[in-house]
């Protein structure tokens, strides 16, 4: 199986996609990558927008209409939602093969 070039997800990246299953703007992305992360992701501002930048060029996230026309707000897309799942299921692997190790008494 190939691996897409845009894996591993930085995990701004990932709480941002996750973020984004539900139309946000900005700020709410902010909040919601907090929350999600167990307030262990804390993004700038400058840091988000780079990255929204970088998403929606790689087409991983669109535009949505608001009614609130001074906040752009977005959405994943399918193909982000592919890159999502496939991220998840390469942690859980890494997970998986881990617990594996340490039962076996490979870590300690």
């Amino acid at each position: 199986m190939n691996r897409d070039k845009n894996l591993p997800l930085t995990e701004t990246v990932y709480y941002i996609l996750l973020a984004l299953m539900e139309p946000s703007h900005g700020y709410l992305i902010l909040q919601k990558v907090e929350e999600l992360s167990d307030e262990q992701v804390r993004l700038a501002a400058g840091t988000l927008y780079g990255a929204i930048e970088n998403l929606l060029k790689l087409k991983l996230i669109q535009p949505v209409k608001s009614e609130d026309k001074r906040r752009k707000v977005y959405l994943i897309t399918e193909k982000g939602k592919e890159i999502l799942l496939s991220d998840m299921q390469r942690m859980q692997h890494m997970i998986e093969i881990t617990q594996t190790m340490v039962k076996k008494g490979g870590l300690k």
